[in-house]
């Protein structure tokens, strides 16, 4: 990490400077922001506390620069991205270290994150073909406009804005602005405050690949200081942003006409009907309701079993849960901290809540810290908040349905709609099912999941706007630009055709 850090200058003793223009540097303000490790509490280092005056500047540079990249061809900069794959790969030990301390993610969970960012890196250089364009002849609609041809092809936005989370600050701002270099923009990134670290490596990275200076630059800050200034410069051109549903419908109404790709909250429902195969659903339910501890917008928040099944479900689960470890994810224990202690106290509101308004506590209940045990909620009814709200965090509630319309409706009736689960044996009542929920994905006998990084990602309602993934990506980050060619009589072939 020392050959990483400071040969290429990105910090000074403890404190992360920012990236602009090709250089690294310290904030005018003279404030830091002290990133802790939410498992010991230890400080990892400090990151710059940037202004609104360098926010300026720095959108000023990446509007300078786009077209420079812009001008590079689409090859060259597919080049530029497996160059950042391979680099990412060579250091995917050291980094997912070093985000592990940060976010308190397991280790072998946090190297993979690095490596899946550089998937992500390598599959959006294969999807280079998305840029190509098309023509058309006018008489297709018109008979009178044989004379014109249109000819399509796609061009940049301009400066992309990508604000990353804390959860996946690695793999999913990597997923913004892999698409986002390619095609052909300049990149202004925000990355969240915790996981600001792991993430400014972006620009060290890009550099050694060959980003040109200004290409790409990456500020850190208060998002109540630096965060409306970002998102309504009248220079930043398009907005990608991960992250909470109050922050993403928050940035929609300052950014005004800038076209937006938002994945917000969700509270992902696992429907089991009573012919589901239990193991395969037991497994998916753990893994999806407690890897990193719950805190992924496609957790599975909430089971909705079938009467038939209910008890048998709840049995296997709680004994599979009662197997997690917990503790330092160093030790890449399956349990590790929250990523702070505010987010502890909401998570245990919600579970005091439903404790008071007479939910049962199959397992659970129990902090240390910013650790918390894996939680069982049965008994859970609708007004209790942990049916309806997103606790990020390791707690499962499960709510006994009568039907499969009573489960349709409970799950229709959530302010989000990012996934939902369907777990059966009988297929075309799953497809039944799927056409009636108000969801981006269904996912029928798995886990709700946000790849693989190919296919579509979206959601409804509060869960998001507009459809990631990395081909669509690619297609919100640019826009078809239509030359008319319309010919002149001169020159025209006429020839004289028997119409029959």
């Amino acid at each position: 990490m020392t050959e990483i850090n400071d040969a290429l200058k990105i910090k000074e003793g403890s404190e992360y400077k920012y990236y602009i223009n090709g250089e690294w540097k310290k904030s005018s303000s003279g404030n830091v922001i002290e990133i802790k490790n939410p498992y010991n509490n230890e400080v990892v280092g400090s990151v710059q506390a940037c202004t609104i005056q360098e926010v300026d500047q720095m959108i000023h540079v990446a509007n300078d620069n786009y077209e420079c990249w812009e001008q590079i061809s689409i090859k060259e900069r597919a080049n530029v991205l497996r160059k950042t794959a391979n680099i990412m790969l060579e250091w995917a030990d050291t980094l997912g270290y070093l985000l592990m301390r940060e976010i308190g993610k397991p280790l072998n969970s946090a190297i993979s994150e690095i490596k899946r960012t550089a998937e992500i890196f390598n599959a959006t250089a294969d999807s280079a073909s998305q840029m190509i364009g098309e023509t058309m002849r006018g008489d297709i609609l018109d008979e009178s406009a044989r004379d014109k041809i249109s000819m399509t092809y796609r061009v940049p936005l301009g400066v992309v804005l990508c604000i990353g989370p804390f959860n996946y600050p690695f793999n999913l701002t990597g997923s913004k602005i892999a698409p986002a270099l390619l095609a052909g923009n300049s990149v202004v990134m925000k990355p969240s405050t915790q996981g600001s670290i792991t993430a400014l490596h972006f620009g060290v990275i890009l550099e050694k690949a060959g980003v040109p200076n200004g290409v790409f630059n990456a500020i850190t800050g208060y998002g109540s200081e630096i965060g409306d200034h970002l998102s309504s410069h009248p220079l930043i051109d398009m907005i990608s942003f991960t992250g909470s549903s109050e922050t993403g419908k928050h940035i929609a109404k300052s950014a005004g006409m800038k076209p937006l790709l938002l994945e917000l909250g969700g509270k992902d429902a696992a429907i089991v009907l009573d012919d589901a195969s239990l193991e395969l659903t037991v497994n998916a339910i753990v893994k999806g309701a407690f890897s990193y501890s719950g805190q992924r917008c496609t957790a599975v928040k909430r089971v909705l079993p079938m009467p038939q099944i209910a008890n048998h479900l709840i049995e296997r689960v709680t004994e599979q849960v009662l197997q997690l470890s917990v503790g330092d994810p160093a030790k890449n224990k399956s349990i590790g901290p929250l990523i702070s202690s505010k987010q502890c106290d909401y998570v245990q509101e919600l579970i005091d809540d439903a404790l008071e308004k007479g939910a049962k506590i199959i397992c659970g209940n129990k902090r240390k810290g910013n650790l918390m045990w894996p939680t069982i909620l049965d008994n859970v009814s609708l007004e209790m908040r942990v049916a309806w709200e997103e606790p990020f965090g390791p707690v499962l509630p499960f709510i006994r349905v009568k039907s499969v319309q009573e489960a349709i409706d409970i799950s229709n009736k959530s302010e989000y709609g990012l996934q939902g689960m369907i777990f059966t044996e009988n297929i075309d009542l799953a497809f039944n099912i799927a056409q009636e929920l108000q969801v981006g994905t269904v996912q029928i006998n798995g886990q709700s999941s946000r790849g693989p990084d190919h296919f579509p990602f979206l959601g409804t309602k509060s869960s998001g706007l507009g459809t990631q993934g990395v081909k669509y990506a690619i297609e919100a980050m640019s826009r078809p630009k239509v030359v008319v060619m319309n010919l002149s009589e001169k020159g025209k072939l006429v020839r004289e055709c028997e119409v029959r």
